[in-house]
């Protein structure tokens, strides 16, 4: 299968190439050529802009378009009717940001989604960020109808995540003490490894399977509590958690991964029952927590992670809550 990718050079785009190349893809990258540029020297490398430079794909043909870095609808639209007559299947990724309301489990591919009054707006921020992507979702079908294939992803994690949202935690139990731990401690949470996102996004485009459907794991319902405890287990620490309240993490605005207040709870229950009849797996939990930590170690001792508590703040967090515990 010949195979372009929109991007290619950072987290999903990485995993998703190493993915095609053991199973033998004709692999093309269209990037700005600006990141990782090295990368990848087996593959084709086409350089330009999805803004202002298409020409290096006129021309050309390819069974298969996966779109890693589309953020702004005027910008994939562009660029999927430049693709519409070269290539047969056009796969977007997308997220479950594109739905309208969190206050509520179970949502599914036919929830209600995001709007935004100026759909002319090309900001991408934590309010735009959801509305975009549907419009992307709606320029992505009207240059290519049906011969699309949305995949509206949640956290997804593993190795080459440079978030550190899921990270973080590992790395935090890991090297073990007394931890800030997140409540309510049967809360939810949802994320998926990239690595079984990328075989999701093969297998379908090996079908050329169109229609929307949301991507997040795990395969089964997994709590906060389950989680911590499963990195204490895979690192083997001797880590003490202290589950501290919503309230006190809200006042003191504690700035903490994987943590959503309770009215942005459904975001970590969302239905992917659709995705996983059509072929979506889940590799262990431990898998994605060894190999993230493993990754991590490549990044060299003084790598500072992007988020999550320093270790001084985290000492005065847990301080005040020992004391307003013992106050009460």
């Amino acid at each position: 299968m010949k195979l372009l990718i929109l991007g290619g050079t950072r987290f999903v785009g990485l995993n998703l190439v190493d993915s095609a190349l053991t199973k033998g893809y004709e692999i093309t990258l269209f990037n700005r050529g600006k990141t990782n540029k090295g990368l990848f020297p087996e593959v084709e490398h086409l350089y330009g802009d999805r803004d202002s430079d298409l020409k290096p794909l006129q021309g050309r043909k390819w069974d298969v378009v996966v779109d890693t870095c589309g953020y702004v609808p005027r910008i994939v639209r562009k660029s999927a009717e430049l693709l519409a007559g070269s290539v047969g299947h056009y796969t977007f990724i997308s997220s479950i940001n594109a739905y309208a309301d969190f206050t509520k489990p179970g949502i599914d591919e036919n929830s209600p989604l995001a709007t935004i009054d100026d759909e002319t707006v090309e900001e991408v921020t934590e309010e735009t960020y959801g509305p975009l992507k549907v419009l992307c979702e709606k320029a992505a079908e009207q240059a290519m109808p049906g011969r699309i294939l949305v995949l509206r992803c949640g956290l997804i994690v593993g190795p080459h995540d440079q978030s550190d949202r899921f990270t973080y935690w590992p790395v935090r139990v890991n090297s073990g003490g007394e931890i800030l731990a997140l409540s309510p401690r049967q809360q939810q949470i949802q994320f998926i490894d990239v690595r079984d996102l990328v075989e999701f996004i093969l297998l379908m485009a090996d079908k050329r399977q169109t229609g929307i459907f949301n991507t997040t794991g795990p395969g089964y319902t997994m709590t906060t509590q389950q989680f911590l405890e499963e990195c204490k287990k895979n690192t083997e620490s001797e880590a003490k958690f202290t589950w501290v309240d919503e309230e006190f993490i809200a006042e003191n605005e504690i700035n903490i991964p994987l943590w959503l207040p309770r009215d942005w709870a459904g975001i970590c229950q969302v239905n992917c029952q659709k995705a996983v009849d059509a072929g979506l797996t889940f590799r262990p939990l431990s898998c994605t927590i060894r190999d993230t930590l493993s990754w991590h170690a490549t990044r060299g001792v003084d790598y500072e992670l992007k988020t999550g508590l320093k270790p001084e703040r985290e000492r005065e967090f847990l301080k005040a809550w020992h004391d307003t515990f013992k106050g009460n």
